[in-house]
Parts: structure tokens; sequence; C-alpha cells
């Protein structure tokens, strides 16, 4: 019994950690008890199976952490209007049971290397884990510990050196601490060095969040420039209006949203994520023929220099079988086709720039594994609310340039907002602020649209970009350079929100170096493996 309440304490403590209703500095101790669970039944219980018993408490501690932070995908809807049990139960359990194997992995270590070797290897091994939700395509890196801060700017402005995945590091670090501190205190029940070890938790604690606070009062960088931005929010019920009501119709409502002062200085109108065209998709291929674009056009000739940009569902034919691309699809018509959601740039006598959304939803937007798991699996995609195909993607981050003021926008494509290290790679090609284009409605007013909003703050730490985010429902808002939310809209409001984004061009340690911090633990973590093993051998020989 007293293991399953250790189990369940690390569960309500990672539960109440998490934004945007939680209070992050639980996360700092939330692991304590399950490494008190895991060392009691490896030291001290008579249990005989003790690896089955350590993963299924871990599970249980990690599938509640799971649901109560996101069990709102259960809002997600069937055709038939009906709650989409699978689409909310396969990524809780799944992820539930990445995490449990995790610790499951460092059970079996610790056991064969020793306490010491084997908290080290802990957390090596949960950075690895969070690095493969970050880079597989089962990717789900929603709880991924450094996020827990999203909400908190003023403790995190470090993150521009390590980002979140640094913040993991720190989380991580401090609960192995505590959790060594604790045992140091029972086994010798030694006051000085029990004030020894409470001092240095105390130091890695407190020391980041100091500098975080000295960084966030002398934030003194220099603009290059400023964007005057006008954020599109249609409010379309994506079940019931999105993708039933006519495209022109679609267009018609959002440019009157879009409509300002005559006179009025704007550089950018930014539309959310698939904002057009409701039911179908545009060719890319008639670009420049499209009604709906070049309606576009005509309406922002109304406010000089002025662009617009918006997410779209687009897709591109293949003259021939040798021409398409790998995620291509046979039509009935005998057409090779490829299917994106997209962004799109547009301006008065230019040609549509598009950038093709790559860090697809897995099961919505793609097929994990589409050439090994579709001969097994076929259609039972389907019946868990998913796909039997993949969206074409862009293999670079591009970036759009202004040729009216110096703005450099990056089209950054809803789920793509999570990725730190992505996102990256769109400020190292040249973007000095970041356009966010989201479309959370499925998830009703819900916690997913604002988790996901949160996370959106992480990025403008990490890199020194303001960001100038468009939702479909919202949350739009712009976030400054150190993360603040500026000025946001009310879910469910049909409204622009204007804003002047500054604009910055200097690169962040982690902007040129990404998550480095995950490739120093990945090879820690090899070093440990080959540093056991090595030894075993040796021993063997002698």
């Amino acid at each position: 019994m007293k293991y399953i309440v250790l189990s369940l304490i690390s569960a309500v403590l990672l539960s109440l950690s998490w934004p945007t209703y939680g209070i992050p500095f639980f996360i700092f101790f939330a692991f304590v008890p399950l490494l008190i669970m895991e060392h009691e039944i490896s030291k001290f219980s008579k249990i005989k199976r003790k690896p089955l018993v350590v993963f299924g408490l871990s599970y249980l501690a990690f599938m509640i952490w799971n649901i109560v932070t996101t069990g709102w995908l259960y809002n997600a809807l069937n055709p038939d209007g009906s709650h989409s049990l699978m689409a909310a139960i396969f990524p809780v359990l799944f992820n539930s049971a990445l995490m449990s194997i995790t610790f499951l992995i460092y059970h079996k270590y610790k056991n064969a290397a020793g306490t010491y070797f084997g908290l080290v290897f802990f957390v090596v091994i949960w950075m690895a884990m969070e690095k493969l939700t970050l880079e597989w395509e089962f990717s789900w890196p929603w709880l991924n510990l450094g996020n827990a801060f999203a909400d908190y700017p003023k403790v995190i402005q470090w993150y521009d050196t390590i980002g979140a995945t640094g913040g993991s590091f720190w989380i991580l670090l401090i609960n192995v601490f505590a959790f060594y501190t604790l045992r140091i205190w029972e086994a010798g029940r030694k006051p000085k060095d029990l004030f020894k070890n409470l001092a240095i938790l105390g130091a890695i604690i407190f020391i980041p969040i100091i500098i975080s606070f000295i960084k966030y009062e002398n934030f003194n960088e220099k603009p290059i420039g400023k964007a005057n931005v006008v954020l599109l929010q249609p409010d379309l019920d994506p079940y019931n209006e999105k993708y039933t009501v006519d495209s022109i119709q679609i267009l018609k409502d959002l440019l009157k949203i879009a409509e300002v002062k005559p006179g009025a200085k704007v550089d950018y109108f930014i539309a959310p994520e698939t904002a057009l065209p409701g039911y179908g998709s545009i060719s890319e291929n008639g670009f420049q023929q499209s009604l709906l674009l070049n309606n576009v056009k005509d309406f922002i000739k109304n406010t000089p220099n002025s662009i617009f940009v918006t997410g779209i569902s687009s897709h591109k034919v293949y003259p021939n079988e040798e021409s398409k691309s790998e995620t291509a699809y046979l039509t009935p018509q005998g057409f090779y086709v490829d299917s994106f959601n997209s962004a799109i740039q547009i301006m008065p006598d230019k040609n549509v720039e598009v950038y093709h959304k790559a860090k697809l939803v897995p099961g919505v937007e793609m097929f994990p594994y589409i050439n090994y798991l579709k001969p097994i699996l076929g259609n039972a995609m389907i019946d868990l609310g998913g796909t039997t195909a993949s969206l074409g993607m862009d293999k670079t981050r591009k970036v759009f340039t202004n040729p009216f003021n110096k703005g450099k926008l990056a089209p950054i494509v809803c789920y793509e907002s999570i990725y730190g290290d992505y996102v990256t790679e769109y400020v190292r090609n040249g973007a000095n602020f970041l356009a966010i284009m989201s479309n959370d409605s499925w998830w009703a007013n819900s916690l997913g649209h604002k988790q996901l909003m949160a996370y959106a703050r992480l990025r403008a730490v990490e890199n020194h970009r303001e960001i100038a985010r468009a939702a479909n429902s919202g949350i739009s808002a712009h976030i400054n350079a150190r993360g603040d939310v500026l000025e946001d809209t009310f879910y469910g409001d049909i409204t622009a929100l204007p804003a002047t984004v500054q604009l910055y061009n200097n690169l962040t340690f982690y902007s040129r170096t990404g998550d480095l911090a995950s490739r120093i633990c990945i090879f820690a973590l090899g070093f440990l493996v080959i540093y056991y093993y090595g030894e075993k051998w040796l021993a063997r020989k002698k």
C-alpha cells in the first residue's frame, strides 16, 4: 500500500505542476516519491517480480499525470459528432508506457551498476526519452518537463542559453539531488551532511532563478525595426462550419474582420492555420489563377505595402509517377497528388510564397512509419480517428521576407510551435519575428489551446524573438521577446488584434546550438552503458 501511495503522490505533484492551471515549482520534487518507491522495492522489499511492480506503479503515476494534463483530447469529435475516445486514450496510454519503460530501464541499470551511477543514468535516459519524443514520428513532447514553466517566463530567461530541454535537465537534477539528500540523511542522520546537501540543493534551484530575474530586468536588446500586424481570429467551428461553408463566404468574412481605417499602416495581416479555403484545398499549380488568392491581393491593395500571411490547405499535382514525392498518393483519376498544411505569403503583383508544415500531428496529419505499419494496420488508423496517408512537408524552414520593411517572418504552423530546436532553424535562417498560425478549436474551450499558447512563450524566451500568434478561435496574442503576453484575445471571439511587433536579429546561444543539453545527455547515456558492459567484460576476462 505504501508503494501505491508514493506513486499517487508523484502523480499529484506532476499534475499540479502543469500549465496553465498549476504551480510549476511542485515539479522540483515530483519524481522523489517514485525514486523512493523504486529504491525501497529494490533494496528492502521481498516482492518477487520487482521490475514488473516498478513498471506498474510508475505507469500508474504517469497515466494519471497524462490524463489530468491532456485529457482534453477527449473533446475531439468523430464525424458522427461523438467524442473520439480512442484519440484521447491512445496518446495517454502510449506516452505513459514510454515514460514507464524509461523508468524501468533506470531501475534495471541502477540495480546492476549501483545507486550513484543509477541516479546519473536516470537523468540522462529521461533526457534521451524526451529527445525521442521531439524527433520520432510518434512525436508527442507535450509533457516534456521543461514546458512546466511556460507561464513563468521571469523564472526561465536562461532558456535563451539551453532551452526548454535544458529546463528538463534542471528539473531532473533537482529531483535526483533531493532524493540523494533524503537517502544520505536516512543512512547517517548527520545534521552537517544534511545542511550541506540542502545548501547545494537550494543553490541548484535558486541560482538559475536569480540569474533569470536579472536577465529579465536587464533585457536591453535593441530592435532593428518594427512591424505593424493585424492578427485575424474568425472563430470558425471546425466541425459544423469551417468545412461546410462556401469558400468565398469564408474569405469574405475573414476580410471583413481584417478591415482597417483608411490610411492605417499595416505591414502584415496574419490569419490562422487553414483559414482558407474551407472545404477542399487550393492547387499550388494554379496559385496565380486562384480566385480566392487574387481576391486577397485586391484587398491588400487598399493598404499599400501590406502583406497577407495565412494558413491554407493546399495540394500539388505531379505530371507523372517519376516526378512525384515520397508522400504523394494516387487519386482515382490516376493523378499523383501531395496534400499540404501550408502557410503562404501574398503580395500584389508577386508570386505567392509557400511553406509546408513539417512537424505533423501523428495519426491526424501523418501515418507514423507508414512503410512499416500500414501493411500491418491497414485502415485501422481510421478507426482511431486518424489517417491512412501522410501530408507532404518541407525539408527546410523557410522565412518570408518583406520587401517593404525589415520584417522576416517565420511561418510556424500550429503544432510546430512546441518544438524548440525546430524553431531555431527559422531563426538561424534569418527570421526576426515568429508568426504562429494555429487552429486549436478541435478541442473546444479546454486546456489544450491554453497550453499550446503557453508553450509559444518558451520559443520567445529561447530565441529573443517577438511572436504574433493568430488562432482560429483564440487565443491570438502578441508576445514580447521576454515571453510576456502584451495583448491577447478571448477564446471564441470573432475579432482582429492589432499589435506592433519589434524585430530582433541577434542569435541567442540556444538559437545557435539548439538542444545541446539533450545531445550531451545522449552522449553520457552511451558512455554509461558502454562503461558498465565494458567493466563486466573485463571482469569476465580476469
